[in-house]
This record gives structure tokens, sequence and C-alpha cells, in this order.
């Protein structure tokens, strides 16, 4: 199979992988939200950091050293197959005797029980990380998905079934567990691969050399991606917590879905023209100009359309979460440029550069937050919109020098789209807002809102001959 074959292949696995895990998790918390209280929600999302920690510590950026490596054989998985399960382990069991500490530190005794429990998913993540591994890099996706769906029907019948009967917040971390031992269960079945009886320790330095600097960029992004959370647990409410990730986690539906399925093709195929400068760029631009495309009207139109939406989906118990929403989606807009271009510097071998970038941009957040947590909430939330825009002129710095590819060019490329999806919110904030809607149930509103906002984004971009409309309609076609 050719290497465009093999991308619109990953592409529409991908796809459908998306769109099941999306529709079934989608539909599970729309129910978990209705029998859960947001404090519940708050006390997980709590933990996000010591998870995405310990996440990153134990693959240390071995996993993508693999993805982007040529030539390797069962040596080399097998070694950092032992490491990461090893890893694993040992922050277990540092979590598992920090978790009073991590309690104390939000005023939350609950969260010592909580941690010790949940945290269990690293060991068995552990076993699965190298199948995903060896899968992502032969772009087998439909693999991928036969895996994650049954995963998660089963993890969601178990957290539902635990909040329908009280268990509150026990209910989503044993959801939780099931999942992803399930995950592991059936990729051992389906990979085929086992590990060796031999760790190479040439083959590790190898690997660890090139993934040690991702691993702290891992590191520095985790503690600034959870930092609004832990700062709103530190000095606001559990509720709070669950209103402003509720908020983020609706904003991250479509963004976080969307680059995945371009991310999981794209690295493994950026890699393998990894050489080619002229090609790569090439294939850089179009990609992030499809990704721009299908995320950029689909966030504005949900931030317009905040308010009936939220409740529609979860209650009006929620509803204090729209305003987080609808400033969130503006960094939802940045999130895949700022991904790819940080992404090159990982298929050029470049992790010095990466976590030099992301050292920077960390030094960056600390002082904004210091400035706008004066502001409350509103305040922190604006200012990391301020410090998305600053990020994207840092990492766009030397992805744009070694692709000939400047911000200022992927502005250019990039703005049309942009603009062609802030005219579609304002035509639907009319249509929603002046003509006076507001009498029509909830359901009524978003669905006229969609329609709107489809019709207008597609005709106007096909008018205006929008080339990523086109290559959509092209991938569409061939499956």
């Amino acid at each position: 199979m050719s290497l465009k074959n093999q991308a619109l292949s990953g592409v529409y696995w991908s796809t459908m992988q998306l769109f099941g895990t999306q529709a079934i998790g989608f539909g599970v918390s729309l129910i978990l939200a209705r029998l859960l209280l947001p404090a519940e929600f708050g006390l997980i999302a709590m933990l996000g950091i010591f998870i995405g920690l310990a996440t990153t510590l134990i693959n240390s950026g071995l996993t993508q050293s693999l993805i982007r490596s040529e030539n390797l054989d069962d040596e080399d998985y097998t070694t950092v197959f032992y490491f990461n399960l090893a890893g694993s382990i040992i922050i277990y069991f540092v979590i598992y005797f920090a978790a009073p500490l991590i309690a104390s530190f939000y005023n939350q005794d609950l969260l010592t029980s909580i941690v010790r429990v949940y945290c269990i998913t690293f060991i068995i993540n552990a076993f699965s990380a190298i199948q995903i591994t060896r899968l992502t890099k032969i772009m087998d996706f439909k693999t991928q998905m036969k895996v994650t769906i049954p995963s998660l029907i089963i993890g969601s019948v178990v957290g539902i079934a635990m909040a329908y009967n009280g268990y509150g917040v026990w209910s989503l971390v044993w959801s939780g567990i099931v999942q992803a031992a399930a995950a592991t269960i059936q990729l051992w079945y389906w990979a085929k691969w086992r590990p060796l009886w031999i760790f190479n320790m040439k083959k590790f330095k190898q690997h660890f050399n090139y993934g040690v600097k991702l691993m702290f960029s891992g590191i520095l992004d985790i503690i600034f991606t959870h930092a609004y959370a832990i700062i709103i647990g530190k000095f606001f409410l559990p509720a709070q917590v669950g209103f402003y990730t509720r908020a983020e986690t609706l904003q991250m539906l479509p963004v976080g879905g969307i680059s995945s399925i371009i991310t999981k093709v794209s690295f493994p195929l950026f890699s393998a023209i990894q050489n080619d400068d002229i090609r790569l760029k090439n294939i850089y631009k179009r990609i992030m100009q499809m990704v721009i495309f299908l995320v950029a009207p689909t966030l504005i139109l949900m931030a317009v359309l905040g308010e009936p939406l939220f409740r529609f989906l979860f209650t009006e118990k929620w509803l204090p979460a729209v305003p987080y929403f609808q400033i969130l989606c503006f960094n939802g807009i940045l999130y895949p440029i700022h991904s790819y271009n940080l992404q090159i510097l990982n298929v050029k071998g470049r992790s010095d550069l990466f976590l030099k970038l992301e050292v920077i941009k960390k030094i960056l957040v600390v002082l904004v937050i210091l400035i706008s947590l004066q502001y409350g909430i509103y305040g922190l939330l604006y200012g990391s919109v301020i410090s998305s825009i600053f990020a994207f002129f840092i990492n766009t710095h030397y992805s744009g020098k070694f692709l000939n590819y400047s911000a200022w060019q992927q502005i250019k490329d990039l703005l049309p789209i942009i603009i062609l999806a802030v005219f579609t919110g304002v035509v639907v904030y009319y249509i929603d807002h002046l003509l006076q809607l507001n009498f029509l149930n909830d359901f009524s509103r978003l669905s006229l809102g969609t329609l709107s906002g489809v019709i207008t984004f597609v005709s106007t971009a096909y008018l205006i001959k929008i080339s990523s409309l086109t290559e959509l309609i092209d991938i569409i076609q061939r499956k």
C-alpha cells in the first residue's frame, strides 16, 4: 500500500474510532452529569495533573522515539516495554504514599483513597503502551478501533451502574480502571506482540537520549495544562473545578477528537518523509488547513449556542460553566496549530528545541497567571487566551525555519478559514438572538443554529473555493 493510501486508510479508521468513542463517551457523560454532582467531577479533575505527570514519566518520550525511528526490531520494543512497566510500578508507589499530601493540599480528605485506587491504571496502561505504539507505527488504526470502543462500553456500563446505585465519585474511579483493563486485555489478544526476555541497554540509551527531552517537555506541558484546575481547586470550591473541567472537556471534544485523528496519522506520515522538506511542508500545510477547517467553525458554533447546549445536555445545574466554555473555545482554535508546529520538531529529531520552547512558554504562563489571578476565575481564563496567542509565535519559530514556513505565512493560509468561521458564528448569533428565537426550546434552537451554521459555512467555502472542502470531499468519496 502506498504512503498516501496508508494515510487515507488511517484517517478513515481513526475517524471511525473517533466517532464511535465520542458518541459513546458523550452519551455516557450526559447520563453521569445528571446522576453526579459538579463537585464529584471536580474531585477527579484535581487528579489530572498527577495522572498526566505519571504517564509522561512512565513513557519518557520513548514511545515517540519508537514511532519516528527506522529499522526497529523486537529488542527495541521489548526494552521500552520493560522500562515502562518498571517505571509505572515505582511511580504508583510514590503516589500511593504521597496521597495524604495531595489530599491535604486541596483540603479534601477523600482524595487520599481516590488517588490510591485510581492510579492503579498506571500499571495497567504500561502493559499496553507498546502494543499501541506498534499499531500506530504501522498505521493499523482499525485494530485500535476494535479495542477502544468495546473497552469504553464496558467501562461506561460499570460507571453508570455505580452512579445509579449511589456510589458517587467512585463510579468515575472504577469506570476508568475497568476501561483500562479491558483495553489492555484486548490489545494483547489482537496485536499478537509479546516481549522477549531481554533488556538492551544500548537501545535503551538510544531511545532515552531522544525521549528524555520530550519527557521534560511533557512534564512542563502537563503542569501548565492543569495549572488552572490546580489553582481553581486550591483557591475555590470543588464545584467550580467541576464547572471548569466540564467546559474544558466539551471544548476539547471536537478539538481533541479531530486533532487526534490527524496526529495519529500525521506523525508516522511526517516521519516517513522527514528528509524531504518541500514535500513535508506541502503535506503539513494541507493537514493544518484541513484541521482548522473542521475545528474553527465547530467551536465558534458551540460557543454561540453555549447556553442552550449546556442546558440541553447537562441540565440547569451546569449553566455556570457556559461562560468558561465560551472563553476556552478561543484556545481550542489555536490548539491544533500549536500541536502540529511542535510535531515538526519531533519529526526532525530536535527534542532539544522542543524542550527549549516549552520552557519559554511556561515562563510566560507563570507571568500571566500571577497577573490574572487577582481578577478571579475569569481573569485566569482570559489570561489563558493571551498566553495561547503568544505561544503561537513561539511554537512557529523553529518549525518555520525548518520548513521555510513562518508564522505570518501560516496566518495568511489559515486566516481565510478562521474569518469564514467567525462570519458563520455572526450569522448564527443573529438567527438565534436578534430574530427573537429564545421562545423556542433548547433542542429547536440548537437544531436551527447548527443547520444554518453548516449551510452558511459549507456554501460560502464552496463559493470562495476553500481547498480544504475539496480535499475533505475527496477523502469521503475514497471510502
